[in-house]
């Protein structure tokens, strides 16, 4: 099939390189965001999918919205068979979703209908999933409602980050949608309908949602930390200013600090929560860079009672 392939962020990535490798179909655009200010200097930087499509010589769209009717015109110049997508990050509309004859097959990271909407890996973390997976489905104008064309499982593990998580999903990601682009091609995959029950929302983690609640149970903690790294980033808030939680272990065994209270070993930091302590690993100070907790501890010189999220 001719496939314009849809996606702006990293994660996209191992995806358009599978449709790439594939031999099988040809991919004759894609579809990204447009380069958007970054780092210090706030210089205007290609989003990496236009950057490993620019290295394939791929033509590049960057419409601003895709209604843009510049946009939908070069899109029906080109008559794409399919158009797969990862992570795009922008609603298509009608007009848009017409164009190609087996519409727009979206990769998305979580089993539907479990966590339709913009942050699924971090939700399942934060929600104790123990297993999550991605599913290729046909988009609809609903949110991630379509019919499903196939999932893959992914174990969670025990200290995963959403970041770890989603590079994983990535990968085992990007062979399921080469697959269903094959599967579609030759006829030998039909869509399903998601089931009605079983639905939950993931919508977009704000930084008030990785908030750390030192009162909850440290088992809740552990999961808002790893389920928020690398972003937006956990955090509380220490004399005033915010720190940012980047790695904490429960430790089921010690039941002596009240919620948020603070305790300082030879070479390790506690902190009391609404069950156990955890033991804080990584932190980042507001204005610095990330650093050992006990590192950051020694600095800081914690007086007896301290506590965090004061």
């Amino acid at each position: 099939m001719k496939l314009v392939f849809a996606g702006t962020p990293e994660v996209a990535v191992p995806a358009l390189d599978a449709l790439l490798a594939s031999g099988r179909h040809e991919v004759a655009a894609v579809v990204t965001r447009p380069d958007a200010p970054a780092g210090r200097g706030r210089r205007l930087v290609a989003s990496p999918v236009a950057q490993r499509a620019e290295e394939a010589g791929i033509e590049i769209l960057r419409p601003v919205k895709p209604r843009d009717e510049g946009f939908l015109a070069r899109l029906r110049e080109i008559a794409p068979d399919c158009c797969p997508v990862v992570a795009y990050g922008a609603l298509l509309p009608k007009t848009a979703l017409a164009v190609p004859a087996h519409g727009w097959v979206n990769l998305h990271f979580s089993l539907l209908p479990a966590w339709r909407g913009a942050a699924p890996v971090q939700h399942a973390l934060m929600a104790g999933d123990q297993v999550t997976g991605a599913s290729t489905f046909q988009i609809e104008e609903g949110l991630d409602s379509g019919p499903v064309y196939g999932v893959v499982t992914e174990d969670v593990r025990p200290t995963d980050t959403s970041g770890d998580l989603l590079t994983r999903l990535a990968f085992a990601g990007a062979g399921l949608l080469a697959a269903t682009m094959d599967g579609i091609e030759d006829g030998t995959l039909k869509a399903v309908p998601q089931p009605a029950e079983g639905i939950t929302l993931a919508p977009k983690i704000q930084v008030e949602d990785a908030r750390v609640d030192f009162a909850a149970p440290a088992l809740r903690v552990d999961r808002v930390v790893r389920g928020c790294t690398p972003a937006p980033g956990a955090w509380t808030v220490f004399r005033g200013e915010r720190l940012k939680l980047i790695q904490v272990t429960p430790l089921p065994d010690r039941l002596d600090l009240a919620p948020g209270e603070l305790a300082v070993g030879k070479n390790n930091v506690y902190a009391g929560t609404g069950s156990y302590a955890v033991e804080l690993v990584w932190v980042q100070p507001q204005g610095k860079k990330p650093m050992k907790a006990a590192d950051w501890a020694r600095g800081v010189r914690i007086a007896a009672g301290e506590r965090l999220g004061a």
